[in-house]
This record gives structure tokens, C-alpha cells and sequence, in this order.
């Protein structure tokens, strides 16, 4: 993907490079963590960055653990993801941020909401930070919760990214699935935690309609309304964080909608329409559905 990638005055250092990919359980197996892991599936990992101060990392996982308790699942502990500095740009290397791995072990909740969980956990840890101000200088990051997947990324151009993660070098790192990305920086500053895949989604381009839906989350957020998250949808906002890429601000949505109950497919069709006004071509079935969605999102 190196002839995509976009770099500035620094040219080993990349506008963002990243890959999601299944979460590798015979890695972690094989891996000497300091606890016990669980079988397959019954625990989600967190790739995360961190601030490179020691007190404010160790508050940033404090919050985190207590999170995570307090949503009822268990802690099982912390993982280095081990990096090798040599293979990012001086510029990437000046604002880089502390990669670990929190385990997680999933408990008293069905499967099917594992992940609706986990999101939960997520949100209400970036906003306790946020309110405690932990991380004034924004270092903190969670790349990828989840039983399912884990996305490994950074502001890297794309040769960098196995050269400065490791553990994709790793032969026993196994996954059936990969996405990977390179990005252009466009309407935001290349970070750290802009790089891509997302949680959800991964984009190439520009979202130039955004500034017209956007600004409906939190006019209607005394709307939103779902039985399916503990404690109610109030506690989780923004649910569209603010400041950041239009992708990103993309895959905030695409996440909603689909923890919420939505097959992925339904909430991409509400997301990005097909031009169905006026189209002969187009079936009375799939209008309806449209005009009834245009109703929903904007």
C-alpha cells in the first residue's frame, strides 16, 4: 500500500498504518502472560495506548481496571506489546504513546452481548479519564475491546508496521481475516490514533457530508432510547466524539447501530444510502426501506 501512504517534512514518518485482524488465541496461548488464560472466546483483549508518563499511564490503567470491575467482568492483567522504535520517524517518535494489552475475562453476561459490553467498558473509561483529566496531552487510546478481533496500527508508513509491532512477525500469529489500511491525511492532523482500521471500519476518502448529519446526535440525544445497554445510552456520551476524522467519526456511528441490534449490512445502509429518489431501476421494496430510514439518520 506504499503508494498511498503520505508523509511530511519527516519522510519515515507515514500519515497512519494498520491492520485488524481475528484475535489470535493460539498467540496468546503460546504467550508468557502472567495469569492464566481463558478457553477461546471467553475473553476480549484491549490494544491500547497509553500516555509515556509513568503516573499518568498507571492512572489511565487504574480507570480502566476499575471500569471494568465495576461493569461486573474481571481483570485478568496487562501485556507490553512488544515495538522496536528504530522502525518509526523521529516526529511519529516525539508524540508516541505506550502500547499494552489489557485481558479481559468475560463473565455473568451472555455471549450475544459480550461486545455490547465491552463497548460500554470502553466509552465509560475514555470519559472518566477524560473528566478526571488523566491524559491532558490525549495519548490515551483504545484501538481495539473485543472477543473477536484486534487491530494493531500506528502513525507508521506501511514497510514500518510489521518491522515496529512485533508480534507481527510472529509465524503462530494466525488469523483468517485481515484488513489493512494506509492512510492520507486529509481533513484532520495525522495521530496516533487516527491511523487505521477502526474498530469498525476502514475508509479511504473524504466524508464531505458529515458536517450536515453530525450535529443531530446531540440534538436528539435526550431521543435515544435502547433496552439493550446497562445503565442506559445517557452515561455513554459523546457517542460521536468530537474533534476527530470524519472516519473515525463514521465508525463511532456504525458502532452504535450495530451493538444496538442492527446487522452490520442494515446499518450501512442507513449510513451510506444508495441515490434512490427518482431511480426507475430501483425496486418499490428497497425505496420504502430507504425513505422509511431516512426518517431514523440523517
Amino acid at each position: 500500500l506504499s503508494h498511498r501512504a503520505a508523509t511530511g517534512r519527516d519522510p519515515e514518518t507515514g500519515d497512519g498504518a494498520g491492520i485488524c485482524m481475528q484475535l489470535p488465541h493460539g498467540f496468546f496461548a503460546q504467550a508468557a502472560l502472567p495469569f492464566a488464560l481463558p478457553p477461546k472466546g471467553r475473553y476480549a483483549v484491549a490494544q491500547v495506548f497509553l500516555p509515556p508518563e509513568s503516573d499518568r499511564r498507571l492512572l489511565c490503567e487504574r480507570i480502566f481496571e476499575e471500569v471494568v470491575e465495576a461493569e461486573g467482568q474481571r481483570v485478568l492483567g496487562w501485556r507490553d506489546v512488544p515495538i522496536d522504535p528504530a522502525h518509526v520517524g523521529k516526529t511519529a517518535r516525539e508524540v508516541m504513546p505506550v502500547f499494552r494489552q489489557i485481558f479481559v475475562r468475560m463473565r455473568r453476561v451472555p455471549p450475544s452481548a459480550w461486545e455490547r459490553t465491552l463497548y460500554v467498558i470502553r466509552k465509560l473509561a475514555e470519559n472518566r479519564i477524560r473528566e478526571r483529566r488523566a491524559d491532558p496531552a490525549g495519548y490515551f487510546h483504545v484501538a481495539s475491546l473485543s472477543t473477536e478481533t484486534i487491530v494493531y496500527k500506528g502513525l507508521l508508513l506501511p514497510g514500518q508496521l510489521p518491522q515496529f509491532f512485533l508480534d507481527l512477525q510472529r509465524e503462530d500469529l494466525e488469523s483468517a481475516i485481515a484488513v489493512v489500511h494506509s492512510r492520507f491525511s486529509t481533513n484532520t492532523f495525522p495521530t496516533w490514533d487516527l491511523a487505521q482500521p477502526f474498530r469498525y471500519i476502514a475508509h479511504n476518502g473524504e466524508l464531505t457530508t458529515l458536517s450536515g448529519p453530525a450535529p443531530w446526535m446531540p440534538a436528539r440525544r435526550k431521543q435515544l432510547r435502547s433496552a439493550k445497554f446497562s445503565g442506559g445510552l445517557e452515561r455513554l456520551f459523546p457517542i460521536i466524539v468530537p474533534g476527530k476524522s470524519d472516519s473515525a467519526q463514521f465508525d463511532n456511528m456504525v458502532e452504535l447501530l450495530t451493538l444496538g441490534g442492527r446487522t452490520l449490512t442494515h446499518s450501512m445502509m442507513l449510513m451510506t444510502p444508495e441515490a434512490w429518489e427518482g431511480n426507475a431501476a430501483m425496486d418499490e421494496e428497497r425505496k420504502a426501506f430507504y425513505r422509511y430510514a431516512s426518517s431514523l439518520v440523517e
